[in-house]
């Protein structure tokens, strides 16, 4: 059956662009939109009051992101980020069937399977929530463009509450990482991929760990690439906005996350919160 293509010629440039994550994971894909596409207006939902997703039942997520993508389609978005790997292994075909007729959608695992598929990886190591590994969509997906592929998946659910908590470059951070990577699992792999858009906010510590033994993929920057290919195709970028305006929603406001936002995006953001 021949898919249909989609129309998206009641939308404009000028209209915004949503993001949603369980928390601050999100922030690191907001940061690249911000820096490759300088001109979007962007808003941003974080359900903070719900996090982590990871350790939610599937059902929960579906419901959670639903609710999310219907506000930021009620918000005028003319595109939707699900900047969340539990909420896109295991929601994307709701989110879709809620907003996929409105607006293009772009998750965060399906472009970056894609490339690391399309490229020369052999073993391929992913830490991600348990939500997410539990759903094997990272496995499924890679080896859907390239079957010789090697993909292990190992749950690593310590990582996000130690960053929703603000432990960044400090050992328990240090302890926790050390403790995933040196699991056997992850023994042969030539690539690893951060399976949750928290885990940048960690790079450093990874690639640390690792030395130049192993490629740490920064999925945000493959993320945007993509969101910037889909708006171009359809018209819809913003090449004419001198001040872009950034709108962060918030289902429980935390001190974490005020604390990244205005790291990545200026003291003068206001942070809202909003009950869905």
């Amino acid at each position: 059956m021949k898919k249909k293509k989609q129309d998206f010629s009641h939308l404009s440039a000028t209209q915004p662009i949503g993001i949603f994550d369980s928390g601050v994971g999100g922030l690191t894909v907001a940061r690249e939109i911000k820096k490759l596409l300088p001109h979007e207006n962007l808003i941003y939902f974080g359900d903070t009051k719900h996090l982590p997703y990871g350790e939610k039942s599937r059902e929960a997520i579906v419901g959670y992101s639903t609710k999310i993508a219907r506000f930021l389609l009620e918000k005028n978005c003319k595109a939707i980020v699900i900047a969340c790997n539990s909420a896109t292994a295991n929601a994307l075909k709701e989110v879709l069937d809620e907003v996929a007729d409105h607006v293009p959608v772009i998750d965060v695992i399906n472009p970056v399977a894609e490339k690391v598929a399309y490229e020369i990886h052999n073993n391929v190591g992913v830490i991600a929530t348990k939500a997410t590994v539990s759903s094997g969509l990272y496995r499924k997906s890679i080896r859907k463009h390239n079957r010789f592929i090697k993909v292990d998946e190992l749950a690593t659910p310590l990582l996000v509450p130690a960053i929703e908590e603000g432990f960044k470059n400090h050992p328990i951070t240090h302890s926790i990482v050390y403790n995933y990577l040196s699991n056997s699992k992850l023994k042969n792999i030539e690539t690893l991929i951060l399976g949750c858009t928290h885990y940048p906010l960690l790079i450093d510590e990874i690639r640390q760990y690792y030395g130049n033994r192993v490629r740490v993929i920064d999925s945000p920057g493959i993320v945007t690439n993509q969101l910037k290919m889909i708006l171009d195709q359809h018209g819809l970028l913003n090449s004419k906005n001198p001040e872009p305006t950034y709108e962060f929603y918030l289902s429980d406001l935390t001190k974490t996350f005020e604390k990244i936002s205005k790291k990545f995006f200026g003291n003068s953001i206001q942070l809202q919160l909003k009950t869905l």
